[in-house]
């Protein structure tokens, strides 16, 4: 795009139609910290090698998996990736193809995306699902807006235990609807279920939890069924797809709309994205959903075809009455969820779960019996716990990661009860012994 510039004239005449008087007057609201007082200093310009051997550079000054063993968790997971997902990941149909509006031309990607709210709808246990959303968070607080929508109600109920980034994307969401979100504080590791009982009540539109929660433990979903129940309000959650193949699905426990971070879905950890949100929902909310939903037809001559249905979005109806602005979906990334899912079955998904248990409940009690080290909390987990010390987290994790282990994330951010705690999460990929060598390591550090 080429820069156009105003001329004094015409930047007075924009001022003036503004009410203002200078353009500083006009950003008078950002704090003067932000405000750059001289010229930004650029360096000498370089050829195009010399940006290309600059930008290697800086590239190798990264650690990612393939260096370092990870035991990082909080919503991104080092899990194993089948060879054939990146292979049809890459091949030109589906890595250039556009947005499917012409469905006439685009019943492979319609279909894949079928396929893949089809395989959602078996995982979860719920009646319907769409194509995807940005991520984990978004699909959230998408499910919070609906929850109020559907409701007519202005409260939402979330529970401490969930990721903070997503806390954080809720509010964002719902600030500008005039939303009250009200946390419900943590007791050991879990929610404090006197306090949830007690805070929903019949202004409530719906109540958020996550399962297993951030700090990797199992809730006691039914108590957040019956609060929601008895308020008449909708039973939001968010969970682990890897879980659910050893954990009861949401749709069995009374969820109205289920989410999740797909990441751990064929996706690789990529520095932090492009992952994508699932988003599910009981039937009786489908015109209401965010996003797209692809259905299953038949053309003039009986043939099945796929087309994109239900479509109350903001380029198809009036926009007052659209459900979301989200206009588009993780195509590339719900076609890996979808390969992956292919690929491993039930009983490899199943297999992968049960590996994730198996290995990071070794590798707690192998912590809990060194001596400057511990479990925090004693609940049932699935792939992801606390570990206290005795020293300062940000020491550990920075020597542990100088010996090649990624340890976990500091939690002092998180609560600042846990100051002297990080989140340990162990997948299918982790082996005894890298586990032993991270036993080993904390007991050698001090």
């Amino acid at each position: 795009m080429g820069f156009v510039p105003n001329t004094p004239k015409c930047e007075k005449e924009i001022l003036d139609a503004l009410g203002v008087e200078s353009f500083r007057e006009l950003i008078s609201n950002i704090p003067e910290k932000f405000i750059k007082k001289a010229g930004i200093e650029l360096p000498q310009p370089l050829s195009e090698a010399e940006v290309s051997k600059k930008l290697t550079e800086l590239s190798q000054e990264n650690r990612n998996t393939a260096e370092n063993v990870s035991f990082l968790g909080g919503g991104s997971y080092d899990h194993f990736i089948p060879a054939t997902v990146d292979f049809l990941l890459q091949r030109s149909e589906f890595y250039t193809a556009y947005t499917p509006y012409q469905a006439e031309v685009s019943q492979g990607t319609l279909q894949v995306i079928f396929e893949y709210q089809s395989m959602l709808c078996n995982l979860l246990d719920m009646e319907v699902a769409n194509a995807s959303m940005y991520d984990g968070g978004s699909a959230l607080a998408e499910a919070a807006l609906l929850a109020c929508g559907h409701t007519r109600r202005k409260k939402i109920v979330v529970s401490s235990t969930i990721n903070p980034n997503y806390l954080e994307i809720i509010k964002t969401y719902c600030h500008g609807r005039g939303i009250n979100i009200v946390v419900i504080p943590r007791e050991n590791g879990l929610i404090n279920y006197k306090k949830l009982a007690d805070t929903v009540d019949s202004d409530t539109a719906g109540v958020i939890f996550q399962h297993p929660n951030y700090l990797g433990y199992l809730e006691k979903v039914k108590e957040f069924h019956h609060a929601a129940q008895k308020a008449g309000a909708l039973l939001i959650s968010s969970n682990d797809p890897i879980s659910l193949s050893v954990l009861q699905p949401p749709g069995e426990y009374g969820v109205d709309i289920a989410t999740g971070e797909g990441q751990a879905l064929g996706n690789p950890l990529n520095f932090g994205g492009p992952y994508l949100g699932i988003f599910a929902s009981t039937k009786k909310l489908v015109r209401k959903i965010p996003g797209r939903l692809v259905g299953q037809t038949v053309d003039e001559d009986g043939q099945r075809g796929f087309v994109l249905t239900l479509q109350t979005r903001e380029q198809h109806i009036r926009r007052e009455k659209a459900t979301s602005n989200i206009c588009t979906n993780q195509g590339l990334n719900a076609l890996a969820a979808t390969v992956y899912m292919s690929l491993m079955g039930k009983e490899g998904l199943t297999a992968v779960a049960e590996l994730c248990t198996r290995k990071s409940h070794y590798l707690a009690d192998k912590i809990a019996e060194l001596d400057n080290f511990g479990i925090k909390f004693d609940n049932p987990f699935f792939k992801e716990f606390v570990v206290q010390s005795t020293h300062p987290v940000d020491e550990v994790l920075e020597k542990l990661r100088d010996n090649g282990i990624f340890a976990g994330i500091p939690l002092g951010d998180y609560d600042d009860q846990l100051t002297d705690c990080f989140l340990c999460a162990v997948t299918e990929k982790r082996t005894k012994k890298e586990m032993d060598d991270f036993v080993q390591a904390l007991k050698e550090l001090f």
